[in-house]
């Protein structure tokens, strides 16, 4: 019988497509952390605190096999081997699942493949495939269990990865001559992120090679105006290029908008503009250990798919998240429990790196240096 585990929207467990109990609040939220750290053991201790918000129990390790009885008892009685994909580990336990078997799997299995296609210009292959991994959602995710910071701080990442998935396939409808058909969608999008100027950029490109150049210029001075009410600044190169190009009617090549800084920036907020903005760097451990920050960000926090894995219990799941953006490196508190201090001051949302920093996390003092 076939296998599915849904997180990308409520915690759903299916047989051969029938829907399986698997239980309250405390089980599905078990089965989400499996799912999430899939084929990786995963501590007992570690999924007492997923489980129990920070706050489990004496007795949580009973509790425990209690919730994992249940869900092996649910697996065999739709004719699953619980021992082949349920499985007791020494310090706790470990979900065997191949990646077509949850559609978080199947989701970034998907919008890899599209990535490829798009680097090769198989603009139709990438939007399908694009458009496979966002029919995957179903809903906010891990929405049944908002309120746990574990369930929070995973939704809010794939928040980003979600909205990352719907730009690309946008492109690539763009690439293929279909730009009309994604202007609704992109309304939509800049209504509710309106500081993301990437979008903006592409309701823009959209609009004109729909042959609407009256609207597109009329994109262009909302985007003017909600940077300038909202931040205080202008917007970027990119798009101050791309509206006199537009005042020139002068052909898009959907080719160049790609190469763009708008997907360097990885869809990060707009934030105010520095001189000698910092563009990568590292963080340097309390061990001495260096780690580069990646291209694309650094996510930090307690989950083993984060990029830095933090064994610091006061530190949350998905506890920070640095990222590129148009003024250089940004970090940002991903709704943790115990905040992020840059130098000892507690960020509101996101704050800019500059070289020498010192970054709080939970217990742990990390250094930023910058790389010039």
């Amino acid at each position: 019988m076939s296998l599915d585990v849904r997180v990308l929207g409520p915690v759903r467990l299916l047989v051969g497509g029938e829907p399986v109990a698997v239980g309250g609040p405390k089980p599905r939220a078990l089965l989400a952390a499996l799912t999430v750290n899939r084929r990786r053991a995963v501590a007992s201790v570690a999924l007492a605190d997923m489980v129990w918000n920070e706050d489990p129990p004496d007795s949580y390790a009973a509790s425990l096999q209690v919730f994992v009885s249940n869900i092996r008892k649910a697996l065999r009685n739709s004719g699953v081997d619980p021992a082949m994909v349920l499985r007791t580990e020494s310090s706790g336990y470990r979900l065997e699942i191949p990646e077509d078997a949850c559609d978080l799997g199947r989701f970034e299995a998907a919008r890899e493949a599209g990535a490829r296609c798009a680097e090769v210009g198989d603009n139709a292959g990438a939007a399908q495939l694009y458009g496979n991994a966002l029919r995957e959602w179903s809903g906010r995710a891990l929405a049944d269990l908002a309120g746990l910071q574990f369930a929070d701080g995973f939704a809010t990442a794939m928040d980003e990865e979600r909205l990352q998935a719907a730009a690309a396939r946008i492109d690539a409808e763009i690439a293929c001559g279909r730009a009309a058909s994604v202007i609704g969608e992109l309304v939509s999008m800049t209504n509710e992120h309106p500081l993301r100027e990437p979008l903006w950029g592409q309701l823009i490109t959209a609009l004109y090679l729909s042959g609407r150049q009256a609207d597109a210029l009329d994109a262009c001075r909302r985007v003017r105006t909600v940077l300038a009410e909202e931040l205080g600044i202008d917007p970027g190169p990119v798009l101050v290029d791309l509206e006199q190009r537009v005042l020139r009617q002068e052909p898009l090549s959907t080719m160049e908008l790609k190469r763009t800084e708008r997907l360097a920036a990885a869809m990060t907020e707009t934030v105010t503009e520095m001189p000698r903005a910092v563009r990568s760097g590292q963080l340097r451990m309390p061990d001495g250990r260096v780690l580069a920050i990646a291209q694309g960000g650094m996510r930090i926090g307690r989950m083993t798919d984060n990029d830095l894995v933090l064994d610091d219990p006061k530190a949350s799941r998905y506890h920070a998240h640095i990222m590129p953006s148009r003024a250089g490196l940004l970090i940002k508190d991903l709704h943790s429990a115990n905040g992020v201090y840059v130098n000892d001051e507690a960020i509101e949302s996101g704050a800019l790196l500059a070289d020498g920093d010192t970054i709080r996390v939970g217990a742990t003092v990390l250094v930023f240096q910058a790389i010039q």
